[in-house]
């Protein structure tokens, strides 16, 4: 009787560590992932660790001037004044960034395998390029509605001062208002006016204009790219779908790839000396999550400086290998800089370019090819290492050892913006001999005829509409602060009003949790061991608090916290309530 009384102690005892385990496998395979800010054109900023809505006078982020290749990670805000910008993420999905845009990282988080993004419109027009695998979730939230994709799709979303609208350019989508979803399908329009979530209208898509046109261009060329690309990506399964897929095109236009024995394919920037260090052309960026990030100031500047590992070749230089990134397989995981911080018995700082065999925490294998000094101004000349006793590894270098490169910016502005100024859908209205036109009443947020409306209120402009206004914007009538580009669009300019005066915030609707889909998908990817597969999934509209954890802020440094909701048994949490 006591021998059975052992027996089941130990069983339960055994049963409970288990289950332990799992739970903590559970909160570990939650962490928080890092997104490529992959073009800039002309005014970008972008503000971190945001609380609530960045354009609201309380929020008061602090601004910095975005540049090529910065790392995007949850919490940030992407902003565009006369420019625009693209962002790529791992799985090669896309966000498009027309003028006067705002775009919230809301959550950005993994679990088992799958992406989970979550994303805010805050202002203007932006377009997504996604293909989701089963276990990736993607939606984007602007104004009083939210878009999730659940398969290969292309949309444009607008976000503007009298409602909002999405435009499915190609798949398909589902419209998420107040409980209630809908089904949309390529070259339908779905919009809401302003707080009136019951407005919703379902309509035929107007023509595309020149910002549809620049984004499907830049779609085509990442495509194309990534894909002649992939062929030298012998390091990891990249047919799978599981490899990653930002970066390699820019490898495959601005470099050139070949074998290096017991390397596989490594790979060289087209126009550098024998001289030239992986250091030489960049700049430096501190942020309190990952420490210091090395910011490649080329177009191929992501991978190189992320992933793999760097090997001097005699008689050709240094070279990069998608191997590595401490013993993991493939481009491994995702590090702030290919490099390992050394430190002298004197105090001086340097850095060497990691190799691809390193293992963390021991003396690097390229410390005698190249031992760069650190300065406040940043990577310069090359130290002589002398002796490896004279050097240590350091964990990370201190805050101040470099100045932070990147510059101050200002707040973007709140621009006051319609959805007839801007020749969104809901401003193709014709009437029927050409001699009347349509008034947008702001005062009462509708289209009304122009000869029985009531006079607008002073201070309240009408918004006049011509017949002939398309998407293209090219509107004969008066329309209110709006810039010369609003949203790839020609308009007619006049005087911008001051920040937030003339546009006040208006509250967005909760990004939608994770589909149970989407959840039970990832455990049964967990448990049965298998990959995600690319490609489409339906993903029920049913939903619950997001179970996908982001890492805490002590071992990844994202601002991550519970979804709407109640929080993931493992706490994790998939995202920022507001």
């Amino acid at each position: 009787m006591i021998g059975l009384q052992r027996i089941l102690t130990a069983t339960c005892i055994l049963m409970f560590i288990a289950g332990s385990g799992a739970r903590i496998a559970l909160a570990d395979s939650g962490h928080a992932r890092i997104v490529r800010l992959s073009l800039v054109e002309g005014d970008v900023r972008f503000a971190r660790d945001v609380k609530g809505d960045p354009l609201a006078a309380e929020a008061n982020p602090g601004w910095e001037a975005a540049v090529l290749n910065l790392p995007i990670r949850q919490g940030y805000v992407l902003a565009t004044d006369q420019g625009r910008a693209v962002v790529e993420f791992e799985n090669g999905a896309m966000a498009f960034l027309s003028e006067n845009t705002v775009l919230e990282f809301y959550d950005l988080s993994s679990e088992d395998g799958g992406f989970t993004t979550r994303l805010i419109l805050r202002q203007g027009t932006a377009e997504f390029y996604v293909n989701p695998s089963r276990s990736d979730y993607f939606s984007v939230t602007g104004g009083d509605f939210s878009v999730q994709a659940e398969s290969r799709t292309t949309f444009r979303m607008n976000n503007f001062d009298d409602g909002s609208n999405v435009d499915v350019l190609h798949g398909r989508l589902t419209a998420l208002t107040k409980g209630k979803s809908t089904p949309l399908q390529k070259n339908q329009v779905f919009s809401v006016k302003a707080g009136e979530p019951e407005s919703a209208t379902v309509e035929q898509a107007p023509g595309s204009d020149d910002f549809d046109q620049w984004v499907s261009g830049k779609i085509q060329s990442f495509n194309t790219a990534t894909a002649a690309g992939s062929q030298y990506a012998d390091s990891y399964d990249y047919s799978s779908g599981l490899g990653y897929t930002s970066g390699f095109g820019d490898l495959y236009t601005y470099g050139a790839w070949f074998p290096v024995a017991g390397y596989g394919n490594c790979w060289r920037p087209y126009g550098v000396g024998f001289g030239w260090s992986p250091f030489d052309f960049g700049s430096w960026y501190y942020d309190g999550a990952f420490g210091w990030s090395f910011l490649g100031g080329q177009p191929w500047g992501w991978l190189p400086y992320h992933y793999g590992g760097w090997l001097f070749r005699p008689g050709v230089g240094w070279v990069w290998s998608p191997s590595g990134s401490f013993g993991g397989g493939g481009v491994g995981r995702w590090r702030p800089v290919t490099g390992v911080w050394m430190r002298s018995a004197a105090g001086t700082v340097g850095i060497v370019p990691s190799h691809p065999l390193d293992v963390k925490g021991k003396t690097p294998l390229n410390l005698s090819a190249g031992l760069f000094a650190v300065t406040p101004r940043g990577v310069t000349s090359t130290l002589a290492p002398e002796s490896t006793d004279r050097w240590k590894v350091e964990k990370a270098p201190a805050r101040d050892v470099m100045q932070n490169q990147l510059a101050e910016a200002s707040a973007p502005a709140r621009v006051a913006r319609t959805m007839a100024s801007s020749g969104t859908a809901k401003a193709r209205i014709a009437t029927g001999d050409g001699s009347s036109a349509i008034v947008y009443d702001r005062t009462e947020r509708r289209f009304v005829n122009a000869e029985n409306s009531q006079p607008a209120k002073e201070g309240i402009p009408g918004v006049r509409v011509s017949p002939e206004q398309s998407r293209s914007g090219s509107a004969t009538s008066q329309v209110p602060a709006v810039s010369d580009h609003v949203s790839g669009r020609e308009g007619q300019r006049e005087a911008v009003p001051s920040v937030r005066s003339v546009a006040p915030a208006r509250a967005t609707v909760p990004p939608p949790s994770v589909p149970r889909s989407v959840t039970t998908e990832r455990a049964f990817n967990e448990n049965s061991g298998g990959g995600s597969s690319r490609g489409g999934s339906s993903a029920a509209g049913s939903s619950r608090a997001s179970s996908s954890g982001s890492a805490s802020s002590a071992s990844s440094g994202s601002n991550a916290r519970a979804s709407s909701g109640s929080a993931s048994s493992s706490g994790g949490g998939g995202g920022r309530p507001h």
